[in-house]
């Protein structure tokens, strides 16, 4: 069941976590109020990882996340990903009117590197070939970078408008609808791995494969109020019932990587080795370990109950597993908690401060906070990952609101009325099919969709001719 409750949260969560985080600057314009902790570290991460694209004509910006520059030596040399760059939307939109500039850039990027599939998606990754940047070969999408773009042009939506050069609110709907369209199973109501998903189908294990790092629960009820498209509300309540269920199994909060159907018994389970990507695509490993975080948000921000049972689960086992000493986070563990590696990551250490805000174990929170604010010289993606969870553990996320008023008889949702929806109400009344927004039916307003409505609607269309 989808329980939030998103404003009261939210002012619990920015008053609690920026009480308990030291002083706070605010960052320019309508962004969130940062820590100077975290100011200082955005200007160091927008100086490493920010680049501009030397290629194109117009101003556009991506985040580097590679080592490697290109040389004359290569034949190509990866440069950046979806999942990078809808970190880099979300960091920029966040931080305010001083970064407008790069986050507009960043705009035009992405739609300068469409996937070949959505037509409103991003495609997965772009490589230096010496005289332009561009997409890899099969050009198809990655679901977490589709979402986290969507995202950020909500809030860009909220900080600048959309009266401007770009239309962010409606840019935003436009990719959020291609994800429900091309990256949600409709059996299953959960997301897939990517766009070329949507040419699988049911019994195909890619069909009903899923991955944890993908659950960015926050975002559904946002995606929902944008839209209208209550369909979000389905996605959000079947995935929660998947991390519930491997919660209660292994009561270590721990979850895998990816995740699969069994075609027996309907269960979701982890997914067999090298399913994807390694031996440890059935484990806690560099997907999963942004789960706290991704998922731990959407009780600090929507109050979430099973978010909150999740973050309290898994902040129990792992600070029950390092003894107290967040240094000892491993990177990688099985589901029963037993460690896969012997060494320690940014990345799997800064997603436990968001699960840790979730509770009242401050001691715990406030050490993991100190080992990422001490932990040194890191990567790309562990450098991103901890600028994303300072944002939020400052209590500065910025939360865009939406009141989404439903066109009166468009019951298709597809944005006008007309004699399609006639259609569909009429099947509906039947027992034939579903309808996209049975509210928009409800036509004389009595609380019912049924057949006094469709006779309206009927009418409504005979008035028009």
């Amino acid at each position: 069941m989808h329980i939030f409750k998103r404003t009261t949260a939210f002012i619990f969560a920015l008053v609690s976590m920026s009480s308990m985080s030291g002083m706070c600057s605010k960052a320019d314009g309508d962004s969130g109020i940062f820590t100077d902790e975290t100011v200082e570290f955005y200007n160091y991460w927008k100086e490493k990882y920010v680049v501009q694209d030397k290629y194109a004509e117009d101003e556009q910006y991506y985040v580097w996340y590679s080592d490697t520059p290109y040389s004359d030596d290569n034949t190509g040399v990866e440069v950046t990903v979806s999942e990078a760059h809808g970190y880099g939307m979300l960091i920029t939109a966040n931080m305010g009117s001083s970064e407008k500039d790069i986050f507009d850039g960043m705009y035009r990027y992405y739609r300068s590197h469409l996937s070949e599939i959505g037509p409103n998606l991003m495609a997965w990754q772009q490589e230096d070939n010496g005289t332009a940047i561009v997409n890899v070969s099969g050009a198809d999408s990655a679901t977490d970078g589709d979402m986290d773009i969507a995202y950020a042009l909500l809030i860009a939506d909220k900080v600048w408008g959309s009266d401007g050069e770009i239309d962010y609110k409606q840019s935003a709907i436009d990719i959020i609808n291609d994800i429900m369209e091309y990256e949600v199973n409709k059996t299953d109501w959960i997301l897939q791995l990517g766009d070329w998903a949507y040419y699988t189908k049911e019994g195909d294990v890619n069909y009903s494969a899923t991955r944890a790092s993908d659950f960015i629960m926050q975002y559904m009820p946002a995606f929902a109020e944008a839209t209208g498209d209550d369909r979000w509300l389905n996605v959000y309540d079947s995935t929660y019932s998947i991390i519930n269920s491997i919660v209660d199994e292994y009561n270590t909060g721990i979850l895998p990587d990816f995740i699969v159907k069994d075609s027996e018994t309907g269960k979701f389970i982890p997914s067999p080795p090298n399913f994807l990507e390694s031996d440890y695509d059935g484990y806690y490993y560099y997907n999963s370990c942004r789960t706290p975080w991704r998922i731990g948000m959407d009780y600090l921000i929507n109050g979430n109950t099973d978010a909150k049972k999740f973050a309290d689960t898994i902040t129990a086992f792992i600070s029950k597993a390092t003894n107290g000493d967040p240094s000892e986070i491993k990177a990688g563990y099985k589901l029963n908690g037993t460690p896969i590696e012997d060494y320690d990551d940014l990345c799997f250490i800064a997603p436990f401060m968001i699960s840790a805000a979730c509770g009242d174990n401050t001691e715990w929170h406030d050490a993991v906070r100190d080992t990422v604010l001490n932990y040194g010289d890191d990567v790309y993606f562990g450098d991103t990952i901890k600028m994303l969870c300072l944002m939020v553990d400052d209590g500065g996320w910025i939360v865009p609101q939406y009141q989404f008023e439903s066109v009166k008889g468009d019951v298709n949702l597809d944005g006008e009325y007309s004699i399609a929806d006639v259609v569909s109400m009429q099947k509906y009344i039947l027992g034939m099919e579903s309808l996209e927004d049975i509210k928009a039916g409800d036509v004389n307003g009595d609380g019912s969709t049924d057949v006094f409505d469709l006779c309206l609607m009927k009418n409504m269309i005979i008035s028009k001719l």
